[in-house]
This record gives C-alpha cells, sequence and structure tokens, in this order.
C-alpha cells in the first residue's frame, strides 16, 4: 500500500502503519479509519482496494509530509524575520516554550563555545 509516494508497512496494523506518513499520529489515524469505515486492527496487507481508496481520499484532504514539513519551516522562518521571541530563540537553538535553562537543555545549550555541556575532564583510557 502506497500513499503520498510511501510504502505502508505490510506487517503492521493499519493505525500504526499510518503514522508512518509525516502528520499522522495515532489519533489522526484512529480518526481517519473511522471516517473511511475501516477497522483499526486489520493488517495493512488485508486491507481490499476499495477501503484503501476511501483511505486515500480521506489523507488527501490533510496538508502532509513535504508540504506540510515546508509550512512548518515557513512558520518558523516568519518568526525570525519579524524577531519575535519565539523568533529569537529558535536562532539560538534554545527552547522556545519557556522551559527552564538552568539545569535542563543541556544538549541544546552550549557550554563555553563547545557543543556538549560536559565537565571538561578527559576519561583515562584502561589497559
Amino acid at each position: 500500500m502506497r500513499i503520498l509516494g510511501i510504502t505502508i508497512p505490510e506487517e503492521k496494523r493499519l493505525e500504526i502503519g499510518l503514522t508512518t506518513l509525516y502528520g499522522i499520529g495515532r489519533s489522526r489515524a484512529r480518526e481517519i479509519l473511522g471516517n473511511a469505515g475501516v477497522p483499526a486492527d486489520k493488517k495493512v496487507k488485508e486491507v481490499s482496494v476499495e477501503e484503501e481508496n476511501k483511505i486515500r481520499a480521506i489523507i488527501e484532504s490533510f496538508t502532509l509530509e513535504g508540504d506540510l514539513k515546508r509550512e512548518k519551516a515557513a512558520n518558523i522562518k516568519r518568526l525570525k524575520d519579524i524577531k519575535a521571541y519565539r523568533g529569537i530563540r529558535h536562532q539560538r537553538n534554545l527552547p522556545t516554550r519557556g522551559q527552564r535553562t538552568k539545569t535542563n537543555s543541556r544538549t541544546t545549550r552550549t557550554y563555553r563555545g563547545r557543543k556538549t555541556a560536559g565537565t571538561g575532564r578527559k576519561i583515562a583510557e584502561k589497559k
């Protein structure tokens, strides 16, 4: 089963298999299958052509994959261009949603020019 140029894994349940598409999570997959009238516990390889076409028609109404990624990138670029607080946080590669940075976000913050905020000690090699 191919949707939007992406192959859905044959051995997985439909609900899980649809999540391979960028922009579809578990809740949206359940919603799509409910609207199409297809049971969620059915395997991908067991789906008939008629059911597949129903699912495909519903999925095409959503913004997914490349279009969604472009839209998301454009939104972040717009925030950066207008110098909004969230845009500045994106530019500096810091948390944008108000999380604390004193103790957490070790992987995103740089420490004195280094990419990792380590202790600065080197581990002795074992012989």
